[in-house]
């Protein structure tokens, strides 16, 4: 089904230009939906829930969410679902199989014997990302809206941040910024709902990538410092660049900021040259870049 076209058995109009990403995990929601026409955000919501949830109590909300905002009764042209949870594990695409997929998951993560696998292939750089999705979720929109498209969190997060690194790395580079240039090793933090995706980049290849769920700044200190040293990086010295659910006068910016000499914040936005919304830095970054 990821790789699947559009087939919408209500029959979508050929004007219809409206395309809806959807991010479901156990702690929250949000969606976006995009007007390719005027390439403009015309509704989107984040819900972040009091306690973790159980995949069926999610089915729930998800469906009072569709109906809240009447999304159960529209059509679009393209619709795209985004599976966030820790149950993953990328490959290199030239050691994939695809008969091999619960052994690739079974050392690093909880599953179960009838849990359904998935995976996402980002070609352009060799990855695989094999994972868990919610399939009660995926059957609820399908069943609403026909063949659509899934996609794990981390498949849409460490593709845009490669594609921007890359894109960055193909640039002149000027004297006065050659240190921070694309090919010097990036570490991207990702802030939201008490968790933090680390995604470490050099030389336009994925070095890692991992979840983290942190209760206090400390443990957000904590759990990058210990990852740079596991790739030996030095904290004096490679580029941390935050985003999401952060800001300057943050704690855990501050925090940071005494330990790691260049931590910057950052909007890493695909679409940001051309998207027309003035309030899409609240939107999640991967709903807007699963679009």
């Amino acid at each position: 089904m990821t790789e699947e076209e559009i087939n919408n058995n209500r029959g979508i109009p050929v004007e219809n230009h409206t395309k809806l990403s959807i991010q479901v995990s156990l702690n929250g929601l949000s969606f976006c939906i995009l007007d390719t026409t005027e390439n403009t955000v015309i509704q989107s919501e984040n819900v972040i829930f009091a306690k973790q949830l159980t995949p069926y109590t999610v089915l729930k909300r998800v469906k009072q969410l569709f109906q809240e905002h009447k999304i159960d009764q529209g059509q679009f042209s393209e619709v795209v679902a985004v599976h966030r949870n820790n149950l993953f594990g990328f490959v290199p695409q030239s050691f994939f199989d695809a008969g091999e997929l619960a052994n690739y998951l079974k050392f690093n993560t909880k599953i179960l014997a009838n849990d359904h696998m998935a995976y996402d292939e980002i070609n352009y750089f060799g990855l695989v990302n094999v994972y868990v999705p919610f399939v009660n979720i995926n059957n609820y929109i399908y069943g609403l809206f026909g063949a659509f498209t899934f996609k794990h969190h981390g498949t849409v997060m460490v593709e845009s941040l490669l594609k921007r690194h890359t894109r960055l790395d193909n640039e002149p580079i000027h004297l006065s910024h050659a240190h921070s240039h694309g090919k010097e090793p990036t570490c991207y933090v990702y802030v939201f709902e008490r968790q933090m995706d680390v995604t470490i980049i050099a030389q336009n290849k994925l070095l890692l990538y991992n979840n983290f769920s942190f209760v206090t700044k400390e443990d957000f200190l904590y759990y990058l410092l210990f990852t740079l040293e596991q790739l030996q990086l030095d904290a004096a010295f490679v580029a941390v660049k935050l985003f999401g659910d952060i800001e300057e006068d943050d704690d855990i910016y501050e925090l940071c900021y005494r330990y790691i000499h260049n931590v910057a914040i950052f909007a890493p936005y695909l679409q940001e040259d051309s998207l027309t919304n003035p309030h899409k830095e609240s939107i999640d970054f991967t709903v807007l870049n699963a679009l």
